[in-house]
């Protein structure tokens, strides 16, 4: 089909084209080539044939943070236009494991893993993303059938020097770290991924860009019309300094309970709140750019703002209701310093008390506050555990609890005892 022109599309088509820019731009770090993502928008408002953009997930975790959602989100803005998202859960690469960023080889998952993560997946993404403009594919579709004549056929369209402008594997070789074959097929089989489903568009992080400019390699290879593809940045986590990720602890997961959300989002540095909202929230372009005013001006206060922030997050992944709940749950606690209205009645097995005492950091790791004996002992010595609003220091400390103490773990866990 031959491509149209921007100036054979009508005033109303080219006013839609950008419309479409401005959003699906918003927040970029880098789109390759942007030349070829204009072109594509033109040519789908012109006939009317929706663009086809892909997103790749190796279900290597079950749980999503508002880091993973930076994607989800440019994928909603696209469907917001009719677009439709090609969900791609890598259930054969998942098996292979993704080395970015990484001075090793990462564990290899199982099939078992890689279903489990994939269905806990699906169920946190439809959160974000409209199921009925949304076809989800496992890529051992098109990658198991494929022979070893066309493996290597495939690996042919690739040098070794090209794959070695990848950082991390220079990093390792240079560093005298293994690098297994297999972990050159990676990108190889998400850029094939693309070839199988004539992707239009490829998102990622900035991590990713190695493997979504793959895609454009071996599309071109196989004499498919090349995708371009749109580079989100890595959000920092509420440390504000290292990149969120569950295993630093500085993430506010999408399936957190509202108070947990909400009290971790209002622990967002100042500096960092306004990125937030551009690239984890469906706010209007039109908003952003008013709390982006109000902000520097100082018209909107930065707390104000960013109980607004907590508010939208409870309300995308839960309801309203329950945002205007996590609210008033953290005025009370936090700005009136009163313990909640409603707090959760735990009961204490009786086999764990010896003559009704137990240890309080034996306690914690008994009712779940605490994953693990020994992070209980730490967040008592840290001084983040109280009863009945009085500071625990020793963790051997035993205790006679007697019904309807309350117990509080750091800022915002907070349980009624029953014996």
């Amino acid at each position: 089909m031959e491509q149209i022109k921007w100036e054979q599309l009508s005033v109303e088509q080219q006013q839609l084209v950008q419309q479409q820019w401005r959003l699906i731009s918003r927040g970029a770090v880098e789109i390759v080539p942007e030349e070829t993502l204009r072109d594509k928008v033109i040519q789908s408002v012109a006939t009317g044939i929706p663009l086809k953009v892909k997103l790749g997930l190796d279900p290597s975790a079950p749980d999503i943070h508002i880091g993973h959602t930076v994607v989800l989100h440019k994928m909603r803005q696209f469907q917001s236009f009719g677009h439709e998202v090609q969900l791609i859960i890598g259930d054969f690469t998942g098996r292979i494991g993704d080395p970015t960023g990484k001075s090793e080889t990462r564990k290899q998952l199982s099939e078992e893993d890689v279903k489990r993560n994939a269905a806990t997946y699906q169920q946190q993404i439809f959160k974000i993303l409209d199921p009925q403009r949304t076809r989800v594919y496992y890529n051992s579709e098109w990658l198991s059938p494929l022979h070893f004549a066309d493996v290597v056929n495939l690996s042919a369209k690739v040098t070794v020097a090209r794959m070695m402008e990848r950082d991390d594997f220079t990093k390792r070789f240079t560093s005298g770290l293994p690098i297994s074959i297999h972990e050159f097929f990676y990108p190889l089989m998400q850029g094939y991924d693309s070839v199988a489903l004539e992707s239009d568009v490829e998102l990622g992080g900035t991590d990713q860009k190695f493997n979504l400019l793959m895609g454009r390699t071996l599309q071109k290879e196989y004499g498919k019309p090349a995708q371009a593809a749109i580079m989100m940045p890595l959000i920092e986590g509420l440390d504000g300094i290292q990149k969120m990720s569950k295993s630093l602890g500085n993430y506010i997961g999408i399936a957190e309970d509202p108070n947990q959300i909400y009290g971790k989002t209002m622990s967002v540095p100042d500096e960092l709140m306004f990125k937030y909202f551009e690239l984890a929230t469906d706010i209007s372009n039109e908003k952003v750019e008013e709390l982006s005013h109000g902000l520097a001006s100082g018209s909107i206060h930065p707390r104000d703002a960013k109980m607004r922030l907590a508010r939208t997050f409870v309300a995308m992944y839960h309801s309203e209701e329950e945002a205007e709940g996590a609210e008033r749950h953290f005025i009370t606690v936090f700005q009136q310093r009163a313990l909640p209205t409603e707090i959760e009645v735990v009961t204490i097995p009786a086999e764990e008390l010896t003559e009704g005492r137990i240890r309080i950091a034996r306690l914690l790791t008994v009712l779940g506050l605490s994953p693990s004996s020994s992070e209980a002992k730490r967040s008592v010595q840290q001084g983040a555990v109280k009863l009945n609003e009085a500071k625990l220091v020793d963790p051997n400390m035993e205790i006679s609890p007697s019904d309807g103490d309350v117990l509080q773990v750091g800022k915002r866990k907070f349980v009624k005892l029953h014996r």
